[in-house]
């Protein structure tokens, strides 16, 4: 957030917004669809694999906090 000032963004009428909100706004427009590309994306990783489990830890770990919560509930999905 900090590479984006607010003062800057408001010359073109923006608003930065958090990754975790980001995700957690798509989820909210399509869960099916965001569900899709994270189980996608958790296949692709090879190295090392990760469970659905880990792979929702690396999210909260990596700021993502309320998204792996609210993805904890579509974990069935994964």
């Amino acid at each position: 957030m900090k590479d984006f000032p607010a003062n800057e963004l408001n010359k073109w009428g923006i608003e930065a917004i958090s990754p975790d909100d980001f995700v957690r706004f798509k989820l909210d427009l399509n869960p099916g669809l965001v569900c899709q590309v994270i189980k996608r994306h958790r296949k692709a990783l090879k190295n090392p694999p990760k469970t659905i489990a880990e792979y929702l830890d690396t999210l909260e770990a990596n700021g993502l906090v309320i998204t792996a919560a609210e993805l904890r509930g579509f974990a069935g999905n994964l």
